[in-house]
């Protein structure tokens, strides 16, 4: 996950042999601007920029597209007719208005020149939802059932709040729920994921995948910033105890 807009991230992660880069624009202020020139730079190191928009609404979703994003993974959906806008945004595009309510309704077809221009300028184009919640989970095989539908990503903070058990990421209760997850996307042949960024992440994506998860999200800038950081000052301060120029009265800043 990438949440900084610094130029010099894109040398640095392009050599990092990952396949994608998960840009967040729900919770980071990044602005259309920034947006843009991330999606195209990332692009240009070969990796595929996908962007977490504010909310789920189609309207967004476009814009992301429109920055440069190759897919777009929408927060918090609990309901298929969410899915189903979010759809029409990424894989219809540009197609708006009733002209989409009807396509989307099944009760209007679309031309065949422009079912095949649509096609051909959104078969790259990748949806993925995030699953946040209890809702979300009572409302699966619906939102699963959604054509067009790439992907599943768990969330794991939202959902281990909304499932009463907030950042217990090993509690058995939040377990059960992401295991349920990912098996009812897999056996929809729907892609199936979490956002590990909490302690002992690589033991837990080799367990997620080990149970059919196929999305990897490892980390994040500002993750791996912090805790290296703190593992580093930890040891420094822990190699300065009690020595020789602490004893004498060192001045610790």
């Amino acid at each position: 996950m990438i949440v900084s807009p610094s130029p010099r991230w894109i040398d640095v992660i392009g050599q990092l042999n990952v396949d994608f880069v998960f840009i967040d624009t729900e919770h980071i202020a990044i602005d259309r601007h920034q947006l843009s020139w991330m999606c195209h730079g990332y692009a240009g190191k070969g990796l595929v920029p996908i962007v977490r928009i504010p909310a789920p609404d189609p309207y967004q979703a476009c814009m992301a597209l429109d920055a440069g994003a190759k897919g777009v993974v929408a927060p918090y959906i609990e309901t298929s007719d969410e899915v189903q806008q979010l759809r029409g945004a990424v894989k219809t595009r540009p197609i708006k208005g009733m002209k989409l309510t009807n396509y989307l309704e099944g009760k209007k077809h679309l031309e065949p020149e422009l079912a095949e221009y649509i096609e051909r300028n959104n078969e790259n184009h990748v949806l993925i939802v995030n699953i946040e919640s209890q809702a979300a989970i009572d409302n699966l095989d619906q939102i699963l059932s959604v054509p067009g539908l790439d992907a599943v990503l768990i969330g794991p903070h939202d959902l281990s709040c909304n499932l009463g058990v907030p950042e217990k990421y090993d509690h058995p209760i939040f377990l059960t729920a992401v295991e349920d997850i990912i098996s009812r996307a897999r056996k929809h042949n729907v892609g199936a994921g979490i956002h590990v960024f909490y302690n002992d992440s690589v033991r837990w994506e080799k367990e997620w995948a080990a149970k059919g998860a196929n999305l990897i999200l490892h980390s994040g800038d500002i993750n791996r910033f912090a805790q290296v950081v703190h593992d580093d000052i930890s040891a420094l301060r822990k190699s300065l105890e009690g020595s020789r120029s602490d004893k004498a009265g060192a001045i610790n800043i």
